[in-house]
């Protein structure tokens, strides 16, 4: 489990090989939740859900790579990357809340499990245990988007695309060197940013041996000096 303090620093997602909080239920309790579950695909770009939509499922991310966003009247704010395994759409089980306050889309291909929400709340009421690992995830899931804002808010732009570049490489692929999925625009909305900035940023970071680069993968040569690019940016 990382530390707070690197969170902070540079973290965009939350994932893990497996959705361990299912080991909580009970027999009947994971039969209800898969008897109100169906798997659906998403293509790279698609909108999986809709700010300001009624909101019906909670998400779960099986295969593939999704962000959560407010849409802004120019631009969206990126919440979140989201990697298998990850659940998605916990602000929604706050009670009185019928709308989603953000949206979600595929950054690859990508493939989900919808849970109904009532059966989702249902199952949360029924066991305590279970209630209270939600309630951690949503709460790991805050401390991140703090981390966001931060990010946004606190870095220069060289600190925003190395947080960018060591998330998706700490967190997402868990390797230094990962495969080039998200374009230049991609880059630049995670890092509030415009896309001619960040394409300056990379070659600097390349020609300052901090990082490889091609068309089809990014590798990071030198993680200290990158991660200190983060700290003081």
């Amino acid at each position: 489990m990382p530390n707070a303090q690197s969170i902070i620093r540079n973290s965009c997602t939350i994932g893990s090989s497996k959705l361990e909080c299912l080991d909580l239920l009970t027999h009947a309790e994971l039969d209800l939740i898969q008897s109100k579950m169906v798997e659906v695909s998403y293509q790279k770009g698609e909108v999986i859900c809709k700010q300001g939509s009624f909101v019906s499922h909670i998400m779960v991310l099986d295969e593939g790579l999704v962000k959560t966003y407010i849409e802004g009247s120019s631009d969206n704010l990126v919440l979140q990357i989201f990697s298998p395994v990850s659940l998605i759409g916990l602000s929604s089980l706050f009670e009185g809340n019928n709308v989603l306050y953000h949206s979600a889309q595929a950054y690859i291909d990508s493939k989900l499990s919808l849970i109904e929400i009532n059966a989702f709340r249902q199952v949360m009421n029924s066991n305590p245990t279970f209630g209270a690992k939600m309630l951690s995830v949503l709460a790991e899931q805050s401390i991140i988007i703090n981390g966001r804002f931060y990010c946004l808010t606190k870095k220069q732009t060289y600190g925003r695309l190395a947080d960018v570049v060591l998330c998706l490489a700490n967190r997402i692929y868990k390797q230094k060197k990962f495969p080039l999925q998200l374009s230049r625009k991609d880059f630049a909305e995670l890092s509030g940013m415009s896309i001619e900035s960040i394409a300056r940023i990379l070659t600097k970071f390349k020609a300052d041996g901090l990082i490889e680069i091609t068309a089809d993968y990014v590798e990071i040569l030198d993680f200290e000096r990158l991660e200190m690019v983060s700290m003081k940016g």
